[in-house]
This record gives structure tokens, C-alpha cells and sequence, in this order.
């Protein structure tokens, strides 16, 4: 037989309004940052098909975009460029020259909806014809410390245009440090840096790189992406990254790795981030579409997940599809 002091978590869950009382975890609008994929032109609104939902903007279609994310609660948004394969080169080129896309989406943003945080990221694989995100040496790996040059430039030209937050997401050993000091010395100590303190070399990338061409054209990211099976090595990440001057600190993927989250959230003060990517939004909608689940419920669960974990943000293409269901 039941004992009474059995009974009572049940009883707490009886009605919604008892529910809610004593729920432990929120998940709100201004908690959310989403990813938005910027194309040359006028008038553009491209649908992409491994994501559905998402679009590619031209700049004007974007700003209407950002001004309605903004109406609904949202507070921030993640820039990332979309370029012809004209424009790519070996070195990233694009990345450095004054009046590139992403510097013109920053400045045409800031003067139209200057409450709403900018962030960018920061690497060279949307810019470079290989697809890594960095430089490479003569042997075809990435060099480090060429490419830390490289972010440091770039990092002072998205600032110069009005990005709010910079996210370097290479993997550079050092970059952080590099970025702050480039920065502090050329007087944007305003500007901060939210570190992608441990991103790992994951499977659930493919829709992002089909999405803005960065997939590699020889080998892989494991040579500068954490692999899957550490999670030491994020606590080191996490120390270094902070000695360097980080502001805040982002795990991706998100769902795969809550316990990297969870011993981060331990460790350090600083925000919390965690990046839903592509594969796991795009997973939802797939099934979805096949009717085996409720697309809306599972990612709001989802989310909700990734906040009870440790996350103070959360970048998602699932913004606002959850919106509406954050009180149900």
C-alpha cells in the first residue's frame, strides 16, 4: 500500500495551474538566439530545404526578419554569411576586405534596430574554398597561428561595423586571448566575446555546412574539434578561455553533450551557452514529417532539456516554433 509521503509528487502535478506553481526550469523568448544566413541581393527569401524553416535573407528581407524576431521577444541574433564560390579563396580573403557582406548587414542592422544584439561568428570556413576554418600550411593541415592573424583582423573589422558579440567558433588554440587583446587595443573593450569553448567534431553539421558551403574539401575538422569521447578536455578548454578573456562560453552540439553543460555550469560563473544545431533541429522536422512525433512539443522539450542543464542561452533554429508553447 501507498504510503501518503508516495503519494505527494503526484499530487502536485493534478492541474496545470499546480504545475506551473512549482515548476523548477523556464525557458523565455529572451533567452533565445537565432541564427541568421545573409545572401547577397534584393527581395531574398530562399527556403533551405535540410532546414525547414529557415531561409536565406538578403539584407533588406533580413532587417524585416530581425525587426520581427525583435516584436516577439527575442533579444538576439547569430550573423553568418552565404557566398558565392567566386568570392572563396585559399586564405579567406573576403573575410578582411572593408565592405564585405557581413559588415554591411552589421552597420544596416545597428541603424535599424539598435536594441537588438549582433552577434557574429568568427572563422574563416564560410569564407575559404576548402572549407576549413582556417589557413592551411603546406601539408594541408590548419595553421594555428596564421589563422589567429586572421581572426584578429576580422574580429576588428565586425566590430568596427557595430557586432555586438563576437563567437569564435575555429578552434584555435589561443584565439580568445588573441581576439581580446586585438580589440582592447584598438578601444572596442566594449565588444565581448562569447567563446565556443567546446565544440566538437560532430555529425550533426551537415545541413549547416550544405547550408553556407563549408563543408571541407579534403579531410576533416578533428584535428582542431574536440572528439566526441572527451570531456576533461572541455574543463580544460573552459580554464583557458576564461584566463583569456572570455565573457561567456558555448557548447556544441547541445544535446549529445548536456553533461559537458552540466560539469561546465559547475565550473564557471560566466554565461552558459549551448548551440541546438542543424542535424538536431533538422532530425525533429524529418520525423515530423513522416508523423511519428509533434515537432512543436518535442523541441520546446528539447530546449528545456538543454536550459536544465546549465544553459543561460540558447542558439536554436527552433525559435519561434517554441514560442507560442513556452506556457503550455
Amino acid at each position: 500500500m501507498e504510503t501518503l509521503l508516495q503519494r505527494r509528487p503526484r499530487r502536485l502535478r493534478q492541474t496545470p495551474a499546480l504545475r506551473e506553481l512549482v515548476q523548477e526550469t523556464f525557458l523565455r523568448p529572451s533567452q533565445l538566439v537565432v541564427p541568421l544566413f545573409v545572401v547577397d541581393g534584393e527581395g531574398e527569401k530562399q527556403p533551405v530545404e535540410s532546414l525547414p524553416g529557415v531561409y536565406r535573407f538578403s539584407i533588406d528581407t533580413l532587417t524585416q526578419k530581425v525587426i520581427e524576431l525583435y516584436e516577439k521577444g527575442i533579444r538576439a541574433v547569430d550573423l553568418f554569411p552565404v557566398l558565392s564560390s567566386g568570392l572563396k579563396d585559399a586564405k579567406g580573403s573576403e573575410a578582411l576586405r572593408p565592405g564585405n557582406l557581413l559588415t554591411r548587414t552589421l552597420q544596416h542592422l545597428k541603424k535599424e534596430i539598435p536594441e537588438m544584439c549582433l552577434m557574429v561568428d568568427v572563422a574563416l570556413d564560410p569564407y575559404t574554398s576548402h572549407g576549413h576554418d582556417g589557413v592551411l600550411d603546406v601539408n594541408g593541415a590548419v595553421d594555428n597561428d596564421r589563422t589567429l592573424e586572421i581572426l584578429a583582423q576580422k574580429s576588428l573589422l565586425l566590430a568596427e561595423a557595430g557586432a555586438d558579440v563576437l563567437a569564435p567558433s575555429d578552434m584555435m588554440d589561443g584565439r580568445v586571448g588573441f581576439i581580446r587583446q586585438a580589440l582592447d587595443d584598438h578601444g572596442l573593450q566594449h565588444v565581448s566575446i562569447l567563446s565556443y569553448t567546446a565544440k566538437y567534431a560532430s555529425s550533426l553539421y551537415g545541413p549547416f555546412r550544405d547550408l553556407v558551403g563549408s563543408t571541407p574539401q579534403k579531410g576533416d575538422k578533428k584535428g582542431y574539434q574536440m572528439n566526441p569521447a572527451n570531456a576533461r578536455e572541455a574543463l580544460t578548454e573552459c580554464q583557458l578561455d576564461i584566463e583569456e578573456g572570455a565573457d561567456m562560453l558555448l557548447v556544441k552540439p547541445a544535446l549529445h553533450y548536456l553533461d559537458i553543460l552540466a560539469r561546465l555550469r559547475e565550473e564557471t560563473t560566466l554565461p552558459l551557452a549551448a548551440y541546438h544545431v542543424s542535424g538536431e533541429y533538422a532530425m525533429v522536422l524529418a520525423a515530423a514529417e513522416k508523423g511519428w512525433l509533434d515537432a512543436d512539443q518535442v523541441l520546446l522539450e528539447q530546449l528545456i532539456s538543454i536550459k536544465r542543464a546549465g544553459a543561460d542561452l540558447i542558439f536554436t533554429y527552433a525559435a519561434e516554433r517554441v514560442l507560442e508553447n513556452l506556457q503550455s
